[in-house]
């Protein structure tokens, strides 16, 4: 390692502090940075708080949330083998503090094991569920210090604030960053990564090693992680070159800069194996769902994987996932398949406007201006890669499988205020009260947001479904509606969620399973399957009256 170390003058544009007026000697000034930080995590952990305690759980938290006390109460694989065990470990910190009962003799599938310790075993589901999520929402806020951090070596205070006010107001980010889900983890442990390297530009032997243990924490979260490490290693290489001494001759540095990535690699296999390890010692592997098998060129990746079985097999079910005709829903039109560009759509929809306008001016001037340069590749091309990657996947379910973007983007936003043009901080400070004020109308209701030229978040259900507007949340809101509002009606109940309606006193049956003139009374329906709805759901949809929305993701119809 001490060979990756810095022995002389280099990379100056790496360590060149931006003038910033907020870096002032005046002790006000001073004292004004770290309040506002504090301001703008303070919200968003107010905004998390909110949602994860409003929200009933979504499609997915169940299984994370049943594979984290399995874990714990087990310790050992057997379920969800197809994402790797460190975030619903992170998950599990949570889930510990709330001591559930576990049901030590249920042997059911995955997807009912969430549901039975939520609901069958004795547990507070409401409880249960705000522990699980406030160590997601922990380190939600913790990478927002990540994004300060990034952005202040490149744009000093006031760029730093730019960003960290672009991330905290992010609805993608607080929606997201309040589930018990892995998006946002696997996220925000690539963006400290990149960072990581970044300063090795000047500290390599101390910060090459840390970066490949934050690329380890994201591949141990989740798999689609896979695709950016090339462009870590690259970056990895790219950054002991820059640190090394001006005299070195250049095929020593080189050496220097693959001996760099090596030990990122290492860190990184390290990191994997020990998440696996944590929840089995024995490494006990004996798959309780079916395992496809995978040939050609993704067989041979797969094979090729220094990682345990457990996750080699969890990559299978994950291609197997990729093979599957999943429908999709854009602007309207149903399909089944997917579309190239689904989630660049999606993030036009579902990105405040001002937020996407400093995003782009962000990655021009990090282009554009000789001293941001270096940061570039950094900070657009692993956003560019994995982008790209879940383009070209099977889901198009929602904008959490690019919730990297408002992370990354955040930072090169900030970047914008080290262009010298008369008018730029006024007219970026505008931008962010913008978004702030955008993010602020949507509260509590994150999941569905879609930016004012789309119509807000009340019209998210016209052009997109799923996680980008209906994930299951909102069962508990419903229930609280039909008491307040339509007690002692009938009601007929299509829901799209994990949550069990009978739980939260919602006493349905469902329309489909009866003839049509016997559906009387009130007709609910998720907005995923309104969506979706064929047949004989459409029929009903299309014969009865909306007369409320619950969440903006459940409309409730009059029959």
């Amino acid at each position: 390692m001490m060979a990756l170390e810095q022995h002389s003058t280099s990379a100056p544009e790496a360590r060149a502090d931006p003038p910033d007026a907020l870096s002032s000697r005046s002790p006000w000034r001073r004292r004004l940075v770290p309040l506002l930080v504090v301001l703008l995590l303070g919200q968003m952990a107010v905004a998390m708080v909110t949602a994860a305690v409003q929200q009933t759980p979504t499609i997915d938290e169940p299984v994370y949330v049943g594979t984290a006390a399995e874990y714990l109460h087990e310790r050992r694989l057997v379920h969800n083998p197809e994402h790797p065990p460190l975030g619903k470990l992170v998950i599990g910190v949570g889930v510990a503090l709330a001591d559930p009962q576990v049901d030590r003799s249920f042997t059911g599938d995955q997807g009912r094991l969430g549901r039975h310790l939520l609901y069958e075993s004795g547990n507070d589901p409401w409880r249960l569920m705000l522990f699980a999520r406030l160590p997601v929402i922990v380190l939600t806020l913790s990478f927002g210090l990540i994004v300060f951090a990034f952005a202040r070596e490149l744009a000093g205070a006031a760029g730093a604030l730019t960003a960290l006010g672009l991330y905290t107001f992010s609805p993608d980010v607080i929606a997201h960053g309040s589930l018990a889900t892995l998006d946002v983890p696997a996220a925000g442990f690539v963006l400290a990564s990149v960072w990581l390297l970044w300063r090795a530009r000047r500290r390599p032997r101390w910060y090459v090693p840390f970066a490949g243990v934050a690329l380890g924490a994201a591949l141990a979260t989740k798999m689609s992680a896979l695709a950016v490490v090339p462009v870590v290693l690259a970056l990895t290489a790219l950054s002991v070159w820059c640190a090394r001494p001006s005299a070195e001759p250049r095929h020593r540095a080189l050496v220097r800069a693959v001996a760099g990535a090596g030990v990122v690699a290492l860190a990184a296999v390290a990191v994997v194996w020990a998440s696996y390890l944590v929840v089995d010692p024995r490494l006990r592997w004996a798959p309780q769902q079916h395992v496809p098998v995978v040939h050609g060129l993704r067989g041979l990746v797969v094979d090729l994987l220094p990682f345990p079985e457990a996750y080699r097999d969890g990559m299978r079910v994950q291609f197997g996932f990729e093979n599957h005709p999943w429908q999709g829903f854009l602007f309207g039109r149903l399909y089944t398949g997917s579309f190239w560009y689904y989630l660049p759509a999606a993030l036009l929809v579902k990105t405040p406007l001002g937020m996407l306008a400093l995003w782009a001016a962000g990655a021009v001037a990090l282009v554009a201006v000789r001293r941001l340069r270096p940061a570039a590749p950094y900070l657009l091309v692993p956003a560019a890669v994995l982008l790209a990657s879940a383009m070209l996947g099977s889901r198009d379910f929602g904008t959490r499988y690019a919730v990297f973007v408002p992370m990354f983007l955040a930072v090169a936003a900030g970047c914008v205020l080290t262009v010298r043009r008369r008018g730029a901080p006024v007219a970026v400070g505008a931008l962010v009260l913008f978004v702030a004020v955008s993010s602020l109308r949507t509260y509590p209701y994150y999941l569905p947001y879609s930016n004012e030229a789309f119509g807000g978040p009340a019209r998210t259900h016209l052009r997109l479904h799923d996680s980008n507007v209906d994930w299951g949340q909102d069962l508990g809101r419903l229930s609280d509606r039909l008491r307040e509002r339509y007690p002692d009606e009938r009601i007929w109940l299509v829901y799209k969620g994990s949550g069990v309606p009978s739980f939260y006193g919602i006493h349905a049956a469902d329309p489909r399973e009866v003839p049509a003139r016997e559906v009387r009374g009130l007709l609910v329906v998720s907005d995923s399957s309104v969506a979706k709805a064929t047949g004989r759901l459409a029929e009903l949809i299309d014969s009865s009256r909306p007369i409320d929305t619950v969440g903006h993701s459940i409309t409730v119809y009059r029959r």
